[in-house]
């Protein structure tokens, strides 16, 4: 019933900007606990971002804090992922991901739903 679609992704140099969205259907995101995560080669999947449903809890990873900021519109039903000052170290496939419950979940195998991913690649 739950689709996230990721799109934005890219091969940018460091320092630069870029932003993804996710579109989220069969649901409301008013009611859906949204999240960003990425795998980066050899590693585990990451936390980066969610923001629980209904908006009153917004989380951000240690790592990306003060760059990154996750957002939501509601009109739209999409996810936005704003990436500042990007490093080399942030070069991932990004997957944007939901869950029903209105608790925030910072590891993967709490959501429900994930999208297919988008390769972010930073370059030195």
């Amino acid at each position: 019933q739950v689709q996230l679609v990721e799109s934005g992704g890219g091969l940018v140099q460091a320092g630069s900007s870029l932003t993804l969205s996710c579109t989220t259907s069969g649901r409301s995101i008013y009611t859906l606990t949204v999240a960003w995560f990425r795998q980066a080669p050899g590693k585990e999947r990451e936390f980066v971002g969610c923001i629980s449903w209904g908006g009153g809890v917004t989380k951000t990873a240690d790592s990306v804090k003060g760059r990154f900021t996750i957002s939501r519109d509601t009109n739209k039903n999409t996810l936005t992922l704003q990436m500042d000052s990007l490093k080399p170290e942030d070069t991932a496939v990004y997957y944007c991901a939901g869950d029903t419950s209105a608790v925030v979940h910072t590891l993967d195998f709490q959501y429900d739903y994930w999208g297919q991913g988008t390769q972010v690649t930073v370059s030195s």
